[in-house]
């Protein structure tokens, strides 16, 4: 078994659009795909795990929702960079409160970070999830993973309890120095 760092999508490597559904939309935060693919020469695999509510509110099919990934490769590509794996919920959610468990598989909840352990033999408690939100960090908790949170995105204005997270850093080149940091220790 072998470390993962498992991402957030949303946010995290591309800019926050409110119900993605059009891969014209789609732009990465700068320095995203180098740091993924600093991450990737390192020899870590990267797993996007991403609530996709918009699928769930008929808003974007499962075709659509490839388009849109595609999209974000194509420009991954453009940096040397790609990921090992992009697991989705694709369940809206029936409880506003992001804390809140509804499904396994649905962030807060561990699922897709325990099935990308379970099909690409990660070791969960020597990964790492980075995210914007409270629910990336519970997930990454829940899962026993390590946390990390970017200030991009709706971690621009993270006000939540702060023991969820390991660290606090500006982005995602922040994040990957921690987790190749860590992983020299």
């Amino acid at each position: 078994m072998r470390p993962a760092a498992f991402l957030d999508r949303d946010g995290t490597i591309i800019e926050l659009v409110h119900h993605l559904n059009d891969p014209a939309d789609v732009r990465l935060i700068p320095g995203a795909g180098k740091a993924i693919a600093k991450l990737r020469a390192a020899g870590w695999p990267v797993v996007i795990i991403t609530n996709q509510s918009v699928i769930g509110r008929g808003k974007l099919t499962e075709a659509g929702l490839d388009d849109v990934h595609a999209e974000m490769r194509r420009q991954l590509a453009e940096h040397g960079a790609d990921v090992d794996g992009i697991y989705f919920c694709p369940l809206a959610p029936t409880i506003k409160d992001p804390t809140v468990i509804e499904d396994e598989m649905r962030k807060p909840g561990p699922g897709m970070l325990r099935q990308a352990a379970d099909e690409m033999d990660l070791d969960l408690a020597a990964s790492w999830m980075v995210g914007d939100t409270v629910s990336d960090m519970l997930a990454g908790r829940n899962a026993r993973c390590g946390t990390i949170l970017v200030r991009t995105g709706y971690g621009a204005k993270y006000s939540h309890d702060r023991a969820a997270l390991d660290h606090d850093v500006s982005d995602l080149t922040g994040a990957v120095t921690i987790i190749l940091n860590e992983d020299m220790q």
